[in-house]
Formats: structure tokens, C-alpha cells, sequence
């Protein structure tokens, strides 16, 4: 009865919607006023350049993300963390006041840490599944019965998931590791994914996305595109023989700059140390520099420019960030 009344005041006033629930109780707003804030509400939202289903898909924000929400029609401009703007259609992201906002960035999360898996509508496997979700999705921890944790999405919808393929926030964050090694074994887990322009997450991922990821599966918030990733960090000039690039330097190539044009970073990929590296071209797969490997790869060698060391940065500059520090998840 009440799923039937709502849908009757939503015919006869379309310009409200709901913002987000809270104890059971849903919270009406006019839908021409716009919240400041919201969360993600779909395991992978994709972001587009114009407000049109059809149109480039700029990058994508995962489930529990919060965001700002700068504009709204029947799409909602959102800002990312990473300072990235792009268009969602409404159902992708629930609208939340400071206060809302607030109080799902301070509750207890359930991090996903596997890249693939569902969350049911019972603590059972076997129970109708309510979403799928990918790594890095993060729910609102409600209990834990039986090898599962009851979850809360954003828009206050509940549901189960395995302990297979989660962890409380407060556990994660006692085994999160942050160093070189731990961060290139989760970059190999992911070898094989397809490439997909504007993705980021296990579903598919580009260039950037995917070292965008990669790094927040350890809490690390960088910027999102390749020429943005090449600003941050300290600089570091490839010497011929790559002995200076060290595991988890991320690797730069494109265009160098000439007397006409600027240079143009237009891919990165994820130094394994040496010669070596992993990135995302068609697929995930490893190449190297050097021509006497096998996984040889003289047309990314032909368009190298130079490497960024990241990782001693974390929280030393404004755009290499934590979920911890990040101003998003702070209100």
C-alpha cells in the first residue's frame, strides 16, 4: 500500500523525489531545489559529459562515494573526490544535506574486497540478490549473522553480504597496507580486465582508471585523468637503462612538447620496477622496455616520457589523499 501511494504522489508531483531514508522514514524534497550533497547508489555510476544516456562516458564513481552535486535536470551533475565533474541520471545518486551527509560518512561501512559479487536480500547465497557490487564499494554496516553482514545502500535499502567478499571498515582498515608490494598485488589481480574509455572500476577500466583503482582498494585518493596523475609527485627523468624506476612509480607517455605544441600525456601505466610495467591497453597485461623480452613493447618505448613517484606524497600534497583526509568524506 504504501509503494502504490507513493507512486500516486509521484504522478501528481513529479518535481519531488526522495533524499535519502532514515530509520524506515523517507524524506521528501522538491526536486527544483538542489541538495549540495549526495552519495553513490549503484555499484558502478557512470559519469557522462552531457546529460544524455548516449553521450561519452567520462569516468565513473563508485557505490558509497560521496559527492557534490553542483547541477540538476532530469540528469545531476556531480563532483567526485578526485575534483572530477560529469553527468548522472537521478537514480544513480541519492541527494543528502550536510547532516545526512555527515552522518553516513561518520557510520560503520562494509568495504567490498572482492572485484565481483552480489548483495541478497537474505544471509544466504541462494536468496534473490538486491545489486551487484565491485571492489571498493562501500555500504553501511548494520549486523553480522551467519558469515554475512547486514548492509544499508544510501537510499536506505537493506541487504546481506558474505564475509567472503566484504570486511567492516574498522578490520580493513587494521590489515590496509599502503607500500609498493601490497599495492602491485592487487594491480596483478586485475590482469586481464577488458579496457573500457572512462572506466574505473573491476568491471573494465582505462588507462588511468585503472591506476586510479588500484590505489583506492588501499585508500588512496589520486586525481583521475593521465595528464592530471603526471602533476603530482616527484618527477623523475627515465634513465636509459631504467635502473631508476622503482615498483609503484607510475609511468608516463605521449607526446613530448616541440617549439609548435605542449606536451600531451595521454596514457600511464604502473611501474613494476626496472624495465617492466602494467597498465591498461585493450586489456591489463604487462610490457616491458626491453626488446629482448617477450612482453616487448616498442610502442609504448617510442612515446615514454618520464615517471611520477607518488606513494611518499600520501597526504604530503593536496591531491594524493585518503578517505581519512579527503574533504568529502569529512562533512
Amino acid at each position: 500500500m504504501r509503494t502504490l501511494l507513493l507512486c500516486f504522489f509521484f504522478l501528481l508531483f513529479p518535481s519531488f523525489f526522495i533524499v535519502a531514508q532514515s530509520g524506515g522514514a523517507a524524506t521528501l524534497v522538491n526536486a527544483n531545489e538542489t541538495p549540495a550533497f549526495g552519495v553513490v547508489n549503484l555499484s558502478v555510476c557512470n559519469m557522462r559529459e552531457e546529460p544524455k544516456f548516449w553521450t561519452e562516458m567520462v569516468t565513473q564513481a563508485l557505490l558509497g562515494t560521496p559527492v557534490r552535486i553542483v547541477d540538476k535536470q532530469d540528469w545531476v551533475k556531480i563532483q567526485t573526490p578526485d575534483g572530477y565533474l560529469g553527468w548522472v541520471h537521478r537514480t544513480a545518486v541519492v541527494p543528502m544535506d550536510s547532516l545526512q551527509l555527515n552522518a553516513w560518512n561518520k557510520s560503520e561501512k562494509v568495504i567490498v574486497t572482492s572485484h565481483a559479487g552480489f548483495v541478497n536480500s537474505a544471509p544466504s547465497k541462494k536468496s534473490a540478490t538486491i545489486s551487484d557490487v565491485v571492489a571498493g564499494d562501500r555500504l553501511k554496516w548494520l549486523s553480522t549473522k551467519k558469515g554475512f553482514f547486514e548492509v544499508e545502500y544510501p537510499n536506505g535499502q537493506t541487504g546481506w553480504i558474505s564475509k567472503e567478499l566484504a570486511m567492516k571498515e574498522s578490520d580493513w582498515r587494521k590489515q590496509l597496507r599502503q607500500d609498493e608490494a601490497s599495492i602491485l598485488e592487487t594491480a596483478y589481480t586485475l590482469l586481464g580486465v577488458p579496457y573500457i574509455w572512462g572506466g574505473m572500476s573491476s568491471k573494465g577500466m582505462d588507462c588511468s582508471g585503472y591506476v586510479r583503482n588500484v590505489l583506492y582498494m588501499h585508500d588512496i585518493i589520486i586525481p583521475r585523468d593521465a595528464s592530471q596523475q603526471a602533476k603530482v609527485g616527484q618527477r623523475v627523468d627515465i634513465t636509459p637503462d631504467f635502473s631508476n624506476l622503482q615498483p609503484g612509480d607510475l609511468i608516463f607517455f605521449g607526446a613530448k612538447a616541440t617549439a609548435e605544441k605542449g606536451e600531451r600525456v595521454s596514457h600511464v601505466g604502473i611501474s613494476l620496477g626496472g624495465a617492466k610495467f602494467i597498465h591498461s591497453q585493450g586489456y591489463i597485461y604487462i610490457s616491458s622496455f626491453l626488446p629482448e623480452d617477450e612482453e616487448y613493447d616498442e610502442f609504448n618505448l617510442n612515446r615514454l616520457l618520464y615517471a611520477q613517484r607518488v606513494l611518499p606524497y600520501l597526504d604530503r600534497e593536496p591531491q594524493i589523499t585518503t578517505t581519512l583526509t579527503n574533504e568529502f568524506y569529512q562533512y
